[in-house]
C-alpha cells in the first residue's frame, strides 16, 4: 500500500503552503463560483428588483424571494453590531484561508475542483456581509406546506462542493482498501 503522506498531505501535516499543483485548478473554479454568484446577486437586487415584486412564484414548489440573512447557515450566529459583523466576516475569511492552504496540499482534480466551489461560495457570501452587512437568499423551495430554508448560489456551490469533498474522500478510501 502507498504512504498516503506523499501525495495527500492531511491538514495536520507540517506540509503547510498556499500554492500547489492543482491550485490554479480550484482557484479558476473558485473565482467562477464567485463571479457567477455576485453576477446573480446583483441582478436580483438591481434590475429585477426582487425586493418589490417578491414573492415571485417559479413553480409549486419554488419562489423567489429576498431574506436577508445576519447569522450563517439558518440564521445560526446572528449578530445585532458591526463588531458581530465584521467577527463573522473574519471568521468566514480565516477559514477559507484554511481552505486555500489544503487547496494547496490536494494531489486530485476532483477534490481541487470541490476546495474550488466552497472558496467561491465562501467568498460570495462574505462580500455580501461586507457590501450589505447581511447575505442576500433568494430561492426558496417548499411542498405540502413545509419551507425549506431560503438559500443562494453561493450556498449551493458550498453544499456541492462539499458534496463533491466527501465523494472523492469516500472513493479514495475504497481505491486503498482494495489494494
Amino acid at each position: 500500500m502507498p504512504d498516503r503522506t506523499t501525495t495527500e498531505p492531511t491538514m495536520a501535516s507540517a506540509n503547510w503552503r498556499i500554492w500547489g499543483a492543482l491550485s490554479p485548478l480550484g482557484l479558476t473554479i473558485a473565482v467562477f463560483a464567485f463571479v457567477a454568484d455576485q453576477a446573480l446577486k446583483w441582478w436580483f437586487l438591481g434590475p429585477f428588483d426582487i425586493a418589490a415584486r417578491q414573492p415571485v412564484r417559479v413553480t409549486g414548489f419554488l419562489d423567489l424571494v429576498l431574506v436577508w440573512n445576519y447569522g450563517v447557515s439558518y440564521g445560526l450566529l446572528a449578530r445585532d453590531s458591526d463588531l458581530g459583523r465584521w467577527a463573522l466576516i473574519a471568521l468566514m475569511a480565516g477559514i477559507v484561508a484554511v481552505l486555500v492552504v489544503w487547496l494547496a496540499g490536494t494531489a486530485r482534480p476532483l477534490a481541487a475542483s470541490a476546495f474550488g466551489l466552497v472558496i467561491g461560495g465562501a467568498a460570495g457570501n462574505i462580500a455580501d456581509r461586507v457590501l450589505y452587512g447581511a447575505v442576500a437568499d433568494f430561492f426558496s423551495f417548499h411542498a405540502y406546506g413545509f419551507y425549506w430554508y431560503v438559500f443562494n448560489l453561493a450556498d449551493v456551490m458550498i453544499v456541492a462542493g462539499v458534496g463533491l469533498l466527501l465523494y472523492d474522500w469516500w472513493r479514495d478510501r475504497r481505491v486503498v482498501g482494495a489494494e
